[in-house]
């Protein structure tokens, strides 16, 4: 049954809801969310994972009446989506940052598409606040995703969404603890065959509190992340650009060896090294290919 028609006018359809928020040294900012979403929701499950706050973030979750899931010391974002989802009680998920970026009421453009797609993304839009280093490190994730699924990827990088619980806890073995857990869910649906819907939506400027993530430091990881995403997702996209561009300069070495230098039929040490890694790399690319398809084949037994 769809979500589409009167979400929210429904009470039964309010009550499958769990708003998940992690959480990590929000005090400044997470009761007003939390303000917000129980009068906006006030049947739906709010669940706070509060991942080792040394502030009161806790206390102040408590106090505006969520359920309160905490973690002895930080593990990450991603761990405490993990930790969530194990604990939610109710069928359908939304996941909310604690920060204040995000307006409560967009939940209701997400809720509209669930049933039609299995998971729906609140994307940036235009009118997002989001600084100059944030942006293109969020782009360059944006692209990376884009390439890996073959479906165009707006915002890879937005905790804001909304889906199934049975279906996020099939991904729950791939998700990191870290901050690639909202690019990994995404590109897990798509090569999974889910079908994936990603809505524009309003980032507020961050209302109180210091963001975790630091572009100069995360644009530093970006490499790792990009090799992860491709090796889990996609190996071939990796693998076989690699191999063909080694193929090219060694065919190249290899010709223009022979008109210039050898002036006879001869393959040099260096270009038989270069085809055999070719060939190498492209085989790898293919066992990596299987490894990715076996995991997803675990996914459909789950």
């Amino acid at each position: 049954m769809s979500i589409c028609q009167s979400c929210y006018n429904s009470r039964v359809r309010s009550e499958q809801l769990t708003i998940l928020i992690p959480a990590f040294n929000e005090a400044e900012t997470i009761g007003e969310v939390l303000e917000q979403l129980r009068t906006l929701y006030p049947s739906s499950e709010i669940l706070v994972v509060d991942d080792g706050s040394k502030d009161e973030t806790a206390n102040i979750a408590a106090a505006n009446g969520a359920r309160l899931v905490r973690h002895p010391y930080n593990k990450g974002n991603g761990a405490s989506v993990k930790t969530g989802l194990r604990n939610a009680t109710r069928d359908l998920i939304v996941i909310f940052d604690a920060d204040g970026q995000h307006d409560a009421r967009d939940i209701e453009k997400l809720a509209e598409c669930v049933g039609e797609y299995d998971l729906v993304v609140g994307a940036r839009d235009e009118n997002s606040q989001t600084d100059f280093g944030r942006r293109m490190y969020h782009h360059m994730l944006n692209m990376l995703a884009t390439y890996l699924s073959g479906m165009r990827v707006p915002d890879a990088t937005s905790g804001f969404r909304f889906a199934r619980r049975a279906e996020l806890l099939q991904f729950i073995h791939l998700l990191p603890n870290g901050f690639s857990t909202p690019v990994t869910t995404s590109l897990a649906y798509i090569k999974a065959g889910y079908s994936v819907k990603f809505v524009p939506t309003t980032m507020l400027k961050r209302q109180g509190g210091v963001s975790k993530i630091k572009p100069v430091r995360d644009g530093s990881r970006f490499i790792i992340i990009a090799f992860r995403m491709s090796t889990m997702f996609a190996p071939m996209k990796l693998f076989l650009p690699v191999s063909v561009a080694l193929f090219a300069i060694a065919l190249v070495y290899t010709v223009i060896d022979i008109l210039f230098f050898s002036h006879r039929l001869f393959i040099t040490n260096t270009a038989v090294l270069l085809f055999t890694m070719t060939i190498l790399i492209f085989l790898i690319g293919l066992v990596a290919e299987q490894i990715a398809a076996l995991r997803f084949e675990r996914v459909e037994k789950e």
